[in-house]
């Protein structure tokens, strides 16, 4: 097998792979490595965890570091079928990217568009993206493939099953036609062939992995169980020792049966597409780092979740097709590890199984077991969990930071002005993010902010918002001048609805609410109070 070194890769390139331990590339890296950097299109055919991201990511960034990309116009992308994917491409490219000076960005559905758009507009070389999002972009403006220079599609067959297909097309159609493409799939029928014939010019293949069914490391285990001993066997074998994904069909199975599994003291959690995208990516960290050690999943986890040290899988339902069989198998025995693939199946239930498996072209051994067997515990490794439930031990404070140092309030509390606390806090006299440093009163104001007011700590105030400030001189909802609400008075410091009269605070400062309907109207299109909440 070739060294990096010897597969056409920059010295410090070689030099940071060894810093992180890659010494010996895979087979599918040194098959496809010295190809993509010749600048021929690749066909790399293999299944997941074999490699592939370093094989197409090092040659794309190495193309990226010839010229920086102009704003909104990357000059190579990676498509992906998953955010989770996205994430983890770009997090093991931006690695070596550094090394050559190559910006990494990310485009995925779940996350904010602003910071997306900023990103773009700052220019990227590289973009990671999933193609509904980076479709949503490029119809708002704020992307332009046409200086794509290379173009990586990675689980293809994931994408075209998800139903990606015409919308990978419609963006490979706006790359530079002269362009370099390499595409990695498990699987090269149906619409995967359609990509290649389309999409490639005499591409170079390489299938140098086998497919999932016929990794000799995974064992494949069919477990007869009576419906009634299921749950109870699903808890054992969930409070074994090490990392475990146990899959079912739904997101209301994913979160009952992690509810389930807490309840009988198993460190657990639920991924599915159900959550937020800042959910799955803590959930994800906390599997990885081992702050859990069973993840219960939707189909969402099976395609493109690369976590390390996973030596078990478990069907709890069957997967709807032979595919997805080996996509969650996939999930394990990653990289020449060993690993195990167990399927949990009622009696009505068995004929679809071996079909199942028939088709995925596995020959699982298979067994009876009831709850507490030995066969139980030597086939998966199951022990008897706590059944006490199961606390989250909570997440370390970390201490936050202002412009001028530690706040003296800390968030939720203290003297000079914490989230709801002390002296000045949330609602108090000390700011949002007060302390003595940030003033008596305002959102985030001081005595003065910028010498704009004469009030004593308005939202960013200028004269024209009254001696008050936006939000009064008192803090948000409070202080002796206004505030957002409170105050001794409501009226004349620039109460948000104050005075003795209505006039003599202004609905958001000024001398008066009287005045013209125009001069209310502009204000209030200053600054529009429900979208500066929003912002912060």
């Amino acid at each position: 097998m070739p060294a990096f070194d010897s597969l056409g890769l920059p010295k410090d390139i070689v030099d940071e792979l060894a810093k992180n331990g890659v010494t010996n590339p895979f087979p599918i890296q040194a098959a496809t490595i010295p190809d993509a950097i010749e600048g021929r299109d690749v066909l790399g055919c293999g299944r997941t965890g074999s490699g592939k991201t370093l094989a197409f990511g090092l040659p794309v960034l190495m193309r990226c570091a010839e010229r920086r990309a102009a704003a909104n116009r990357p000059r190579a992308l990676i498509l992906v079928p998953t955010r989770e994917l996205a994430h983890q491409v770009r997090d093991a490219l931006r690695i070596y990217a550094r090394v050559l000076g190559v910006k990494v960005g990310d485009v995925v559905g779940g996350s904010s568009y602003t910071r997306q758009i900023n990103e773009l507009r700052r220019g990227v070389d590289l973009l990671v993206a999933t193609p509904g999002r980076l479709t949503d972009l490029i119809d708002q403006g704020a992307c332009d493939l046409g200086d794509v220079e290379i173009s990586v599609l990675d689980e293809a067959d994931q994408m075209c099953d998800m139903g990606f297909m015409p919308q990978v097309s419609e963006l490979l159609d706006q790359v530079r036609p002269d362009g370099q493409t390499l595409l990695f799939s498990a699987t090269l029928d149906g619409d995967v062939d359609k990509l290649v014939r389309r999409y490639m010019k005499d591409p170079q293949t390489h299938s140098v992995d086998p497919p999932v069914s016929q990794v000799t490391t995974m064992e494949h285990h069919l477990l007869k169980v009576l419906p009634r001993d299921k749950n109870k066997i699903v808890a054992q074998i969930a409070a074994r020792d090490g990392r475990t994904i146990l899959f079912v069909r739904s997101k209301y199975r994913a979160d009952t049966i992690s509810e389930q599994l807490i309840e009988a003291g198993v460190p657990c959690a639920s991924l599915h597409g159900g959550k937020t995208q800042s959910v799955r990516t803590r959930t994800l960290a906390k599997f990885r780092e081992g702050k859990i050690q069973a993840l219960v999943a939707t189909d969402v986890a099976a395609r493109g979740i690369h976590v390390d040290g996973i030596d078990l899988v478990v069907n709890i339902d069957l997967p709807t097709g032979h595919k997805d069989y080996l996509h969650r198998g996939g999930r394990t025995a990653r990289a020449g590890s060993s690993g195990a693939v167990v399927s949990l199946v009622a009696p009505n239930q068995r004929r679809l199984a071996r079909r199942l498996l028939s088709d995925a072209g596995v020959d699982a051994k298979q067994h009876l077991v009831n709850p507490g067997d030995e066969l139980l515990s030597e086939v998966t490794g199951a022990k008897e969990p706590s059944w006490e439930p199961w606390i989250e031990p909570p997440e370390p404070v970390r201490e936050r930071r202002g412009r001028g140092g530690p706040r003296r309030g800390g968030y939720r509390g203290g003297g000079g002005g914490g989230y709801r606390g002390g002296g000045g806090g949330y609602r108090g006299g000390g700011g949002y993010r007060g302390g003595e440093s940030r003033g008596e009163g305002g959102y985030r104001g001081g005595e003065r902010r910028n010498d704009r007011g004469e009030g004593g700590g308005g939202y960013r105030d200028r004269d024209s918002r009254g001696e008050g400030g936006y939000r009064g001189d008192g803090g948000y909802r409070g202080g002796d001048g206004g505030g957002y609400r409170g105050g001794e008075r409501r009226g004349e410091g620039g109460g948000y609805r104050g005075g003795d009269r209505r006039g003599g605070g202004g609905y958001r400062g000024g001398d008066s609410r009287g005045g013209t309907v125009a001069a209310r109207v502009a204000t209030t299109a200053t600054t529009p109070l429900r979208s500066t909440r929003a912002e912060h």
